[in-house]
């Protein structure tokens, strides 16, 4: 399952974004129980540019699909804004970078439901790819990863591309 382990205890959520408890990873993806996520959009300094990376083939979740945002699962007792910066430290190897909120949003994709919680930050500085939860990433102008979206055919994670529609949307720029 990537780097992580099916026993770590994540937070669990109530339909309205209440924290109500904890459960172990594998029991949440079991159950299909409500829990939270971070998802930190990483954009070069001028903005022109976002870091996009495949998946590993071995991830619990939407293995071997493309996405654009470093994040994940929440754990117990865990502050969101402080698991945006673990996730961003652990999967892109960036540290002490701002993160900015952009907007939390609810999503059913059963079995996956959760509050996602989504950041911002510019950087341009190294980004160094964890081997265990990331195939290869590069940088992509902004233009180029909403037309990707737009023709459905490149294989994305779905809670992703619903992410980004919403990204997108509150810049003006609906993908169509």
């Amino acid at each position: 399952m990537g780097g992580v382990s099916a026993d770590e205890l994540v937070a669990l959520y109530d339909e309205t974004g209440r924290v109500v408890g904890s459960a172990t990873r594998a029991r949440m993806r079991a159950e299909g129980l409500w829990h939270a996520a971070t998802a930190v959009l990483v954009r070069s300094s001028d903005g022109d540019r976002v870091y996009v990376h495949r998946r590993t083939d071995t991830k619990d979740v939407y293995p071997g699909l493309h996405d654009c945002a470093a994040g994940g699962v929440i754990g117990a007792g865990e502050d969101p804004d402080l698991a945006a910066s673990r996730e961003l430290a652990e999967e892109y190897g960036v540290l002490d970078a701002p993160l900015s909120p952009v907007f939390t949003m609810r999503i059913e994709l059963p079995p996956v439901r959760m509050h996602l919680f989504a950041y911002e930050t510019r950087w341009d500085g190294a980004i160094t790819p964890q081997e265990s939860e990331i195939a290869e990433g590069w940088w992509m102008p902004v233009a180029e990863l909403r037309a990707r979206l737009a023709g459905r055919e490149w294989p994305f994670v779905p809670d992703g591309r619903l992410v980004m529609e919403r990204w997108f949307a509150l810049r003006g720029e609906p993908i169509t």
